[in-house]
């Protein structure tokens, strides 16, 4: 009976169609081009080129506009000396670097610590708010040349000049983030008797991190600026008097490399800060502190 009842449901379907396990779906490869690195890098070699390629096809002077190689040999003579060579690189580089970066630590963490006082006294905040935004108003490149007179042409008045510049940002943006902490959450640890200090170091300073790194990153492009003009006022050695004798010689191949130079040195220190917010902001979401980076 069971052999009967088996062969006659197979007659009665022959059309049956038996399933087949699907395929895996092909993983496509990832595409070089698609990354955004590899975008910029691309990006850069075209202008490169194009800037290469206008300055011979419409014969500009070279003391005008160098082209690309002009500046690529210049960088190649000024990284081929050696490290205390007065003039390559290496030396006026290190003088340079050495005053962001006492510049940029010692005016942002002046200007942090006055922002956390300030932020927690609105008393105070609301007497000095005048005072701050005058001295923020004043140009620290007509008050450089007072501050070379005072200090002389060491390194002392370069960090000032770099300080003053550095201090607003990290202040201002500081105060702000210590304002933007969610009134909730201090209500909620006052209710379960926290200190004052528990809650500044629960809710209000990482509340603020982002505002913070934001003024830190501003700070640090404020650096490189205030260390070239404090150099170009008055200095005995660093990148900014490399610029100037070189455009006394009507090397402008040479001026133009030495801005690379500077721009290679605000990048690294920019993309220090990012990595340390990436670290320090575990908790937000990538693309949230990558706004907050470029407010």
């Amino acid at each position: 009976m069971t052999t009967a009842t088996l062969t006659s449901d197979s007659t009665a379907q022959p059309d049956a169609v038996v399933a087949r396990p699907e395929k895996a779906p092909r993983q496509r490869r990832a595409n070089p081009l698609a990354s955004t690195r590899v975008q910029s890098i691309l990006l850069l070699i075209t202008l490169l080129g194009s800037w290469e390629a206008a300055v011979r096809w419409f014969k500009l002077p070279r003391h005008l506009v160098p082209p690309v190689s002009d500046i690529a040999v210049a960088l190649w003579r000024g990284f081929a000396t050696g490290p205390m060579a007065k003039d390559g690189f290496w030396y006026h580089g290190g003088v340079t670097l050495a005053e962001i970066l006492l510049g940029f630590f010692i005016g942002s963490g002046i200007g942090l610590a006055i922002g956390i006082v300030v932020s927690q006294m609105p008393k105070l905040e609301a007497l000095l708010e005048p005072y701050v935004a005058a001295l923020q108003s004043v140009p620290k490149v007509a008050v450089a040349p007072i501050i070379v007179v005072w200090l002389g042409f060491g390194i002392s008045s370069k960090v000032v000049i770099i300080c003053l510049l550095t201090f607003f940002p990290v202040l201002v943006t500081g105060i702000a983030g210590f304002k933007a902490v969610d009134p909730d959450r201090i209500d909620l640890l006052r209710s379960l008797s926290a200190t004052r200090w528990q809650i500044f170091r629960k809710a209000k300073f990482p509340s603020a991190l982002p505002y913070i790194f934001a003024g830190l990153n501003m700070a640090a492009a404020f650096s490189v600026v205030g260390a070239v003009v404090g150099e170009f006022v008055g200095a005995q050695a660093g990148l900014g008097v490399l610029i100037l004798q070189m455009e006394a010689q009507a090397d402008t191949g040479g001026s133009f490399a030495v801005c690379v130079v500077l721009s290679v040195i605000g990048i690294l220190l920019t993309g220090l800060l990012r990595r340390v917010q990436r670290r320090v902001l575990h908790w937000m979401p990538a693309d949230t502190s990558q706004r907050t980076v470029n407010v």
